[in-house]
């Protein structure tokens, strides 16, 4: 399992709006989607190359195409569909599952509703999309319902992780490699990242 933080300046830049109380849900949806944007360069960093050949206006030369890697891109509803069009203007071509899940408000455990996969997920590279690591439940659940159909490898993106969650995610699934663009305090005793951003699901859809 492998951590990565990106600390490219232009997530940092739109990460500190993100994080602004002040920020409207129309510019915070931009923000998600154009972070997970510039996450999803970095994830998909170690894909594998092989040589083809191309024949431009001037001459034949050999070039690097990805080497049949098929990807799938996974969003923890709600939230996650906010990282969706982001990453898609990456990797157009890649197919998009859901898992639904909300947070008991008196647990603050996770509980699944929805799960719905492509039929062909053993043979892709998942991505599973949720903007907040926080205790980490949610994550861990979607993984394990994904991991029964045997993907050939999963990897978790987020926007914020607290410790508590990146934690228990990585006793969790060991060999999920995770990305995040802030790694923040400590949770709260309402289970809010601090300092956060709020609740991303709202901020998204402008539910409060």
């Amino acid at each position: 399992m492998a951590l990565t933080i990106t600390n490219h300046p232009l997530i940092q830049h739109k990460l500190s709006i993100l994080r602004d109380k002040r920020t409207g849900s129309k510019e915070f949806r931009s923000l998600i989607s154009e972070i997970a944007n510039l996450l999803c360069y970095e994830a998909t960093r170690d894909l594998p190359l092989m040589e083809v050949e191309v024949e431009t206006p001037i001459a034949k030369c050999k070039t690097k195409v990805i080497a049949g890697k098929k990807l799938c891109f996974v969003p923890i509803l709600r939230a996650g569909t906010g990282m969706l069009d982001g990453v898609l203007q990456m990797v157009p071509s890649a197919k998009v599952g859901h898992i639904g899940m909300y947070r008991d408000p008196e647990t603050a455990l996770p509980v699944p509703y929805y799960c719905k996969l492509p039929d062909d997920i053993a043979h892709r590279e998942v991505f599973v999309l949720d903007p907040m690591l926080a205790t980490g439940g949610s994550a861990i659940d979607a993984i394990n319902q994904i991991k029964k159909d045997n993907p050939m490898s999963v990897k978790f993106m987020c926007i914020i992780a607290a410790p508590e969650g990146l934690e228990a995610l990585q006793k969790a699934h060991p060999d999920v490699d995770i990305y995040c663009a802030a790694l923040d305090d400590h949770l709260n005793e309402h289970k809010y990242i601090v300092p956060g951003l709020g609740d991303a699901g709202d901020r998204i859809f402008g539910t409060k």
